[in-house]
């Protein structure tokens, strides 16, 4: 083995190692449940490793008052402005869901370019369209950032397919497949087991990252953009289970999908962007070649790992 690739090739695994909990955006989520007008039982659910608001502060509207799990707003009921501190850091995003006394129920969403709401003292929505626009699109972008797996893949490809004419096709069938798929499963027109859609994603990295490694005309390599359509349904079917964790406003609906998807493709060109100005600045440089064989393997090795994880979930 090249001796530059003998020394980075653990650096470089043990970096990439680092990211295998962090596939996916953090999503924390307050419940409000109306008891009688004006006053609401009030909780975070349970954290993943400890408690939510030792990370996040609920900054109540004007008029309301929390004395423990209890808060009272008065005959004006909850409307005004509910901020949480702290989204952005631990947590990406905070879902807070008021069920009101009628029994009907709403979903905000804050994160942090976005981490004020105005509620409005019932279950009508009245968020307008701009601001609803805003926040999906910056949950898009989010998403795609922060979800290393997803990441992985696209780089896998820019190394199966290599910057030519080829990534075009190969780009626009991956967009295309999920853009199908995270419309239909966050609809709820198409559903899988969440721990299944897991896998099969770390499998497709497993499985570019190998692709790109030899030089074999394979039907990946015949057929990049095929490759990419396949893998990239199921990729869909991630996005769309996010994006059903965060929750769609039943007024803006359409104008949610569609900028949530929107914000997943403009994190995605990020992706492709930044590779490219890494790979111009590198590609003249002597260990070019061996920096991209250590890459691919600590990209397919995290991806196998991710993968032992998530089957064992599904028959453990």
């Amino acid at each position: 083995m090249n001796p530059w690739l003998k020394k980075m090739l653990p650096a470089i695994l043990m970096l990439l190692t680092t990211a295998t909990g962090a596939h996916e955006m953090s999503m924390a989520e307050m419940q409000l449940r109306e008891m009688s007008r004006g006053e609401f039982l009030w909780q975070w659910m349970a954290g993943e490793k400890r408690p939510v608001d030792r990370d996040l502060t609920p900054a109540w509207p004007e008029g309301c008052v929390a004395e423990s799990n209890v808060l009272r707003c008065g005959e004006a009921g909850l409307q005004g402005v509910l901020s949480i501190q702290g989204v952005g850091q631990r947590y990406s995003a905070a879902l807070v869901k008021v069920y009101w006394l009628d029994g009907q129920s709403r979903v905000y969403t804050l994160t942090a370019g976005r981490p004020t709401v105005h509620l409005h003292g019932s279950a009508d929505d009245g968020r307008g369209l701009g601001e609803v626009a805003q926040t999906y699109l910056v949950l898009g972008v989010e998403h795609i950032m922060t979800g290393i797996d997803h990441q992985f893949f696209v780089i896998g490809l820019l190394f199966l397919v290599g910057f030519n004419r080829r990534l075009i096709g190969t780009i626009t069938a991956f967009t295309v497949a999920h853009s199908l798929t995270l419309a239909c499963g966050a609809l709820g027109w198409l559903m899988l087991r969440s721990a299944s859609v897991e896998a099969t994603i770390a499998l497709s990295i497993v499985l570019v990252a190998g692709e790109a490694l030899h030089r074999q005309q394979t039907l990946a390599r015949r057929w990049p953009a095929l490759v990419a359509f396949l893998f990239g349904l199921v990729h869909g079917l991630g996005f769309a289970g996010a994006l059903k964790e965060i929750g769609l406003p039943e007024n803006h609906l359409p104008a949610a999908l569609l900028t949530f998807n929107a914000g997943v493709e403009i994190g995605q060109l990020l992706t492709v962007a930044g590779a490219w100005l890494l790979w111009r600045a590198a590609s003249r440089l002597p260990q070019a070649a061996s920096a991209r064989t250590a890459i691919l393997y600590g990209i397919g090795s995290v991806a196998a790992y991710w993968s032992w994880l998530r089957l064992a979930a599904i028959f453990g």
